[in-house]
């Protein structure tokens, strides 16, 4: 799934976010408000990951979900 579906569908997926990170607070998810380099920002300062880390693991994210909507 592209992350243009994501961010365009942000409440249906932002539970599906907090399940996979739970160190994101509901403030957080608030900020990040579906914006793919947000989050990557926010998994490198609460998990310690690099750059290139983080950009894969929003990566892997998207590409497992799938839409409850059936697109």
């Amino acid at each position: 799934m592209t992350w243009d579906r994501i961010e365009g569908n942000w409440m249906e997926y932002k539970g599906k976010v907090r399940e996979k990170w739970g160190k994101l607070t509901d403030q957080d998810l608030q900020v990040i408000k579906g914006k793919r380099e947000q989050l990557e920002g926010k998994l490198q300062q609460l998990y310690g990951r690099t750059v290139d880390q983080a950009k894969q693991d929003v990566d892997e994210f998207a590409s497992s979900c799938k839409s409850t909507r059936g697109e």
